[in-house]
């Protein structure tokens, strides 16, 4: 601009002019119209000029510092990616070793909270057998045979274990025959604190096997119901002794052991769903009942003279004790404390409820009072109908199972057995056979896939899942279980009577068996 704007000041134009002097470099005083003032703007280009210079300067030698640094770097062109390379690579191993350490930590929770369910359900199991059986049927009898029936139970507690360690674990899951195991396990040889993959793969095989053991101990005190007060002790033992080695543990092996006819989870050739034992535990155990019944005939005075139960108490424990323990059965035989142990825990219990409620109702209705008694046999045969399908079906489902079961096992001890006069004294074959049949069939029915895959994900299992042919597999499993256990009682039951006696005399049986065949009472009366 011109200097102090003079020359645009005179004018009164509001514009600026710029005059490129610095690239023209044009005197000012050369100009008509511009005040002569000598002012070089010549000079702008000489400033412009030093300013390039100076940059050019700068640069080499930011350019020449730098030379040495470079030449560092390229004498060991080697070293550094191989140190680069050596980071990853360390790191990477770090982070291996890590997850490694994660999953063991994860494998070795995960098979210590499954020990410690399997150990409880085992405890469990055992409780229902002694004090709860013991006590729901020691109140049940007459009062001159209570340590007697309570005996039997406690008998099995020691008999069974003994034969199980022997060779009975083996014979139930040793092998992959179809109808029977092997001696691989006899003595519990292989049997340690590494789990078995083939049934159970986060407990030791060890918890397995002594958990299975509780089942094979109550199966044959459940048959004791149906002789109580006129069976040998010495018979008893005998018996029982057989009919674990013939009648048990085939039935085990061919329903859970690995290449067992009836096995759902191992492709059986008749896959029948037996979630905890409704085949091998409550058929067998009933039907072979309902044989020693009719074998042994009737007590003496039966039906004439009364023979209410002597404790009402004691048997209302036992069946509380009972309900309490049935957890362990059902539950803990998921294997594992999982979401399916979960869902059998609330079935067992549903299914329980359900069939009390059932058995009380019908009894109400027919004699105008709910009692006690029918209340606890209500509860005990629902337990037995859920028992195969309490793996299997959700609570709804488990209701529904209940339902039926309190209602028809009424029927089958009030009708059924005054219709054909057997003397099944404390109703082992009315609830555990009656049952254990009802329940097997209709595990058939509302078994899910939703709940137990048992067949491979997504595949039907039962009638829910539109695979009505499982009905038709429960009804092979359940005719095997009958036949089995028909046939198996009866030729023990023939050689029992040849080498000991089977049934006591009838002036024992007047006396009591507590005296006659314990030397003892359970009631001391003082006069």
């Amino acid at each position: 601009m011109d200097s102090g704007n003079r020359n645009f000041a005179t004018r009164g134009v509001r514009q600026a002019r710029i005059i490129s002097h610095a690239k023209r470099g044009i005197p000012l005083w050369s100009q008509p119209d511009v005040p002569h003032r000598r002012e070089d703007f010549g000079n702008g280009v000489k400033r412009v000029n030093k300013r390039i210079l100076k940059c050019c300067s700068l640069l080499l030698l930011v350019a020449i510092c730098a030379m040495p640094v470079r030449a560092q770097q390229s004498a060991a062109p080697s070293a550094a990616p191989a140190s680069s390379n050596a980071a990853p690579q360390d790191n990477s191993k770090a982070v291996n070793d890590k997850l490694a350490d994660l999953e063991k930590r994860v494998s070795a929770a995960q098979s210590a909270g499954d020990n410690a369910w399997m150990l409880v359900s085992a405890a469990l199991v055992l409780m229902m057998t002694g004090p709860g059986l013991a006590l729901f049927y020691g109140g049940l009898v007459r009062r001159k045979n209570t340590l007697a029936i309570m005996m039997q139970s406690f008998a099995m507690m020691g008999l069974i274990t003994v034969l199980w360690a022997l060779v009975g674990y083996s014979l139930a899951f040793g092998g992959n025959g179809h109808f029977i195991g092997d001696f691989s396990h006899a003595f519990l040889r292989g049997v340690g604190v590494d789990p078995n993959p083939d049934y159970a793969a986060t407990i030791p095989h060890m918890t397995f096997m002594i958990y299975q053991l509780m089942f094979a101990v109550i199966t044959p005190a459940l048959i004791t119901g149906a002789t109580a007060e006129r069976m040998k002790f010495s018979g008893t033992v005998l018996f029982m002794t057989l009919w674990f080695f013939f009648v048990y543990a085939p039935l085990a092996h061919m329903v859970w052991g690995k290449g067992g006819l009836l096995n759902a989870a191992f492709g059986g050739k008749f896959p029948t769903l037996d979630f905890a034992g409704g085949t091998v535990v409550h058929i067998s155990s009933g039907v072979s009942a309902l044989v020693c019944a009719l074998y042994l005939g009737k007590r003496t005075g039966f039906p004439k003279h009364p023979m209410p139960p002597h404790s009402l108490v004691l048997s209302f424990i036992g069946a509380c004790l009972l309900w309490v323990g049935w957890f362990g059965f059902n539950a803990g035989s998921a294997l594992a404390a999982s979401g399916l142990a979960s869902s059998a825990f609330v079935a067992t219990h549903f299914g329980a409820a359900a069939a009390a409620v059932g058995w009380s109702v019908a009894e109400w209705l027919k004699n105008g009072k709910a009692s006690a008694l029918g209340a606890i046999s209500g509860a005990v045969a629902g337990l037995v109908a859920i028992t195969p399908a309490a793996g299997f079906v959700g609570p709804m489902p488990a209701l529904a199972i209940g339902l039926v079961a309190g209602i028809f096992c009424y029927l089958m001890v009030t009708r059924v057995k005054a219709l054909f006069g057997y003397d099944d004294a404390l109703d082992a074959f009315g609830v555990h056979g009656a049952g254990g049949t009802i329940g097997a069939l209709l595990t058939g029915v509302f078994a899910q896939q939703v709940i137990n895959p048992i067949f491979g994900a997504g595949k039907p299992v039962g009638g829910l899942d539109g695979h009505w042919g499982q009905v038709g597999n429960q009804l092979i499993g359940i005719a095997i279980s009958w036949g089995f256990a028909l046939v198996g009682t009866i030729l023990i039951l023939k050689i029992t009577d040849l080498v000991t006696g089977f049934r006591v005399t009838e002036e024992q049986e007047h006396e009591g068996l507590d005296v006659t065949q314990h030397g003892e009472e359970a009631y001391y009366m003082e006069m």
